[in-house]
């Protein structure tokens, strides 16, 4: 990774004609971290909180209060940076507060203090990624579509995290994940002390206010798609680990099996710009959330067939990889000027925060009463509700 060429700053807005020319790994450290603590989190948070001694509708709870707060949280703080500036200021005051409430998780062990640690602990943690997103696409420029190469990084951070912690939390105990995700947010706090602020490269147009944007049908068939792509992904998040270990799996195959799909997302992210070239964005996020909609089925029906299983996991390059980079692309152009940040909050919000949100909530008492494969059966059709979404009002 090269790091900036130009002496004394960074190139002017605009001016990003080629990767060579980003301060592409000031970029990407955050990323490798941002999603290494995300590799920590969602597979082995929902086994830790079970550990406690918590049941599956609890651990639905507090899976679902983490996603709950990107309701609002990312939507405030792109608030206050669309009307008063101060984009990355905003990011790195978030990213230490984040990681200074997470340090009571160290000591806390019940249901109802563990709530209040995950509900303040999002809602700074939550507010620092799109706003990021928002500061990489201003840098990319006119190159935006070269985003996935950045990204990558961040999938790269995931998978090493999922597979060194897996052997890891395996030889001394679950007790440690938490110490372990204070490091990682202290590091991600560590990394935007790396990046320099960019406006966007142009500005909005005189009529673009919020107000307009948000009465264009594909914008709401955007959204919706989104929301409900990620509640289906709920009972990935929250249950998957947990799925897999009652069906036999051991510690190690489980990592290894996560792995394997962000292995996928890779690829896909490596490739990612050359497809948005060739194809409309939006027949790619359909094709992402059909795909989606097949992965969780064979979860449910084939997790006993490793193959298959392996299968559904390469399909992780569609149902994250493909569907992100292109929603992404889409909020970008559809959110000009100075509501960028308000329009990558306002995906963030929908989508992984209510979507993940009701996933989450929902497979928890789906688990209780109908059964585990049941909650990947709800996944499927939740995906199937948002291909129609898109399919109605996606170019």
């Amino acid at each position: 990774m090269a790091l900036g060429t130009r002496r004394g700053g960074d190139p002017p807005p605009g001016a990003c004609g080629g990767a060579q020319r980003l301060p592409y790994a000031r970029l990407s450290v955050f990323y490798l971290f941002y999603f290494a603590s995300l590799g920590a989190l969602i597979p082995y948070w929902g086994p830790y909180l079970q550990g406690l001694g918590l049941g599956p509708e609890q651990i639905g709870q507090l899976m679902a209060s983490i996603m709950a707060t990107k309701v609002v949280a990312p939507y405030v703080w792109g608030w206050i940076v669309d009307h008063r500036g101060g984009r990355l200021r905003v990011i790195r005051i978030t990213s230490f507060a984040a990681a200074a409430v997470f340090a009571a998780a160290l000591v806390v062990k019940d249901y109802w203090g563990m709530l209040g640690v995950l509900v303040l602990f999002s809602l700074f943690w939550n507010a620092v990624l799109p706003q990021f997103e928002a500061t990489t696409l201003n840098h990319l420029g006119a190159d935006s579509h070269r985003y996935a190469r950045i990204r990558l990084w961040g999938s790269v951070g995931f998978i090493l995290s999922v597979t060194a912690l897996a052997p890891v939390l395996e030889r001394i105990g679950l007790e440690a994940l938490p110490g372990i995700l204070l490091g990682l947010l202290t590091a991600i706090a560590l990394s935007t002390l790396l990046v320099r602020d960019r406006p966007a490269a142009t500005p909005s147009p005189a009529h673009a206010g919020l107000s307009a944007v948000l009465r264009r049908p594909a914008v709401w068939s955007l959204l919706l798609a989104c929301f409900l792509a990620q509640a289906s992904h709920g009972p990935y998040y929250a249950f998957f680990t947990i799925y897999l270990g009652d069906h036999g799996y051991s510690a190690g195959a489980i990592g290894a099996i996560w792995a394997l799909g962000v292995v996928a997302e890779i690829v896909l992210f490596w490739f990612m710009h050359r497809l948005l070239l060739r194809f409309p964005a939006g027949q790619l996020l359909k094709v992402a959330v059909a795909v989606t909609g097949l992965r969780w089925w064979l979860i449910g029906a084939q997790v006993d067939q490793l193959a298959l299983l392996l299968v559904a996991q390469l399909l992780h390059a569609a149902s994250f990889g493909l569907l992100h980079a292109s929603a992404i692309h889409l909020v970008h152009g559809l959110f000009p000027g100075r509501l960028q940040g308000r329009g990558q909050a306002l995906y963030s919000s929908l989508s992984f925060g209510l979507g993940g949100a009701v996933g989450s909530l929902i497979s928890g008492h789906v688990w209780t009463r109908l059964g585990s494969q049941w909650i990947f059966y709800l996944a499927a059709l939740l995906a199937l509700a948002g291909f129609l979404a898109a399919w109605g009002g996606l170019g």
